[in-house]
């Protein structure tokens, strides 16, 4: 005989290999079960936030679910903007909480299905007969539909004796949406015709694209058709010929990149929502570009999309390809009159360089720019960034160029949140044991997300550091509403000195106000992993640098 947590314990863990939690009333039954009876490894935190997005990162940096456990009420409570975040960020997760009895809420019970119902989030709880079905179910829930999915374990029901542990078949995946239908081949013929008479066409790829494994067969389209391509934030180097590639679209692409990209007479959209930002606030394109976008919504999602196809990525690229060689298109003899194609009359490194400044900005503390721009050069060439939300998100996108989509993963920007980056490291390091993790960090996002310092460091220990561009306050506001006159007090912090917090918490803290002082980075990767600590560097940089993306901002808000 197995209680109900049990249950629950073994049918998640035949799925889910890692969980991240922290233990109280509502799921100590469960973790009891987890921990003795199952493989799942299963990593502490020190905030129920953390275990969410944990979790979420999990995913974000190797494509594997991941679980997460809180107890009732005021555990719950603390996942919400966590939760909000992996739904609006389309991130499948299970979170295993505790809930109120059976018989009734007692006076410290919240209604925690409308709690997450709110933020976007399903719950399944979980009864006295269907335990292991109810969680197979919750599993293919959040992986059919990317979400993240409560299982909740009612507090008289975690420990009731409801006999062995079932075999449940599942969970279930859905197959790659095809492109069929007469009115998809139609719109596919459409689209062919475009490529094929295009003369500067351009492929731009996002989150989607890598879900979908699209990498090879948008490779193929490039060189077939001999467009130039970019990326979403969230789709970096997606393509495989680098030589061909604007990098990022929107706020963090360099200048002359986004001037290459309004030169597309023809741009075809794969797996990516086209957000304001992505989109430049409507300014990406040209007015006379022909935008199509391929995704597996049922809908196009921005405005400026002329023509739209419902299909998976990886799909709808393979379809293409085959359509245009079927037009007689060849890479290799792509142009009948020797005209060059227009990838390889571009000269995209040029296009994607940045201004860097000074060592110095004019206040006498670091250019932010300059730092980033020698800690991409120096920083481990196996990293995994996550980054928190913030002004500063923009170093780390403009200058540590990550090797593939899952190498950087943003947590709190889909939500537009701050305080979520500690929280992150410990599920990146768990989903990738020989990579260095590497964390993106301000100040007013550090200081939010303390409490889970020590996770940090405790779990990435020497394969793991943490950059936070100190610049002692809230840079977005300073530079939305202090720039409008606004009272400046709320928008600044005490300068908090990290690289002692660091230090005390187990890690080696180094306050960095010169870049001489990023040496220590060289001389840290020299040590062996196992002898060396958790690095943090405490960059003090200036914040008289406005970034790029920023300005975008405040244009449009003024």
């Amino acid at each position: 005989m197995a209680h109900t947590s049990a249950h629950v314990a073994h049918t998640l863990a035949a799925h889910i290999d890692e969980a991240f939690g922290l233990m109280g009333n509502g799921n100590a039954y469960f973790l009891d079960a987890l921990l003795r009876g199952t493989s799942a490894t299963y990593t502490a935190v020190r905030h129920e936030a953390g275990a969410v997005v944990a979790a979420d990162a999990h995913f974000r940096t190797s494509g594997r679910i991941a679980a997460a456990t809180t107890t009732y009420g005021a555990g719950f409570t603390n996942t919400l903007t966590a939760l909000a975040e992996a739904a609006q960020a389309r991130v499948p997760l299970v979170l295993v909480v505790g809930d109120e009895p059976t018989s009734g809420p007692r006076p410290w019970d919240v209604d925690q299905i409308a709690m997450a119902s709110a933020v976007g989030v399903r719950t399944y709880t979980v009864g006295r007969v269907d335990a292991a079905a109810a969680t197979v179910t919750a599993i293919e829930h959040a992986l059919t539909y990317r979400v993240p999915v409560v299982l909740a374990i009612p507090y008289d029901v975690a420990t009731l004796e409801i006999g062995e542990i079932p075999a449940v078949p599942g969970p279930s995946r859905p197959a790659p949406a095809a492109p069929t239908g007469e009115f998809t081949h139609a719109a596919f013929d459409r689209l062919a015709t475009d490529l094929a008479a295009a003369k500067r066409p351009l492929l731009l790829a996002g989150r989607g694209a890598w879900l979908a494994g699209a990498s090879d067969e948008l490779g193929q389209l490039v060189e077939l058709t001999g467009a130039l391509s970019v990326t979403t934030a969230l789709g970096r180097n997606i393509f495989p010929a680098a030589e061909h590639d604007l990098g990022v679209a929107g706020g963090f692409g360099a200048p002359a990149a986004m001037d290459r990209v309004r030169e597309a007479d023809v741009a075809v959209v794969f797996g990516a929502s086209l957000n304001q930002f992505t989109m430049r606030f409507g300014d990406l394109f040209h007015p006379s570009t022909t935008v199509w976008q391929i995704d597996t919504d049922d809908r196009a999602t921005n405005a400026r999309v002329g023509g739209f196809i419902r299909a998976d990525a990886t799909l709808a690229a393979a379809e293409l390809v085959a359509r245009l060689k079927s037009t007689g298109i060849d890479g290799a003899n792509y142009s009948d009159s020797g005209a060059q194609r227009w990838h390889d009359s571009v000269d995209t490194t040029a296009d994607r360089a940045y201004a860097v400044g000074s060592e110095l900005a004019g206040d006498g503390r670091l250019d932010p720019r300059a730092a980033a721009s020698r800690l991409g050069e120096i920083l481990p060439k196996d990293r995994v960034v996550v980054s928190d939300g913030g002004h500063f998100i923009a170093w780390a996108n403009m200058f540590w160029e990550p090797s593939a989509p899952d190498r950087l993963a943003m947590v709190g920007t889909a939500f537009q949140s701050i305080g979520l980056g500690w929280h992150s490291v410990a599920g990146a390091a768990r989903a990738n044991p020989e990579s260095t993790i590497v964390l993106a960090s301000g100040d007013g996002g550090g200081a939010m997300a303390l409490s889970d310092l020590d996770t940090a460091i405790r779990v990435a220990d020497g394969r793991g550091m943490a950059v936070v561009f100190n610049d002692a306050a809230y840079g977005a506001e300073v530079n939305l509403y202090g720039l409008k006159g606004l009272e400046k007090s709320p928008m600044l912090i005490d300068e908090i000195d990290f690289a002692a917090l660091a230090t005390a918490a187990g890690g080696h803290g180094v306050v960095v106000r010169s870049l001489s002082d990023l040496d220590i980075v060289e001389e840290w990767k020299a040590r062996p992993v196992g002898e060396r600590p958790f690095l943090l560097l405490d960059l003090r940089i200036s914040g008289e640098v406005i970034a790029p993306y920023q300005e975008e901002v405040i244009r449009v808000n003024s």
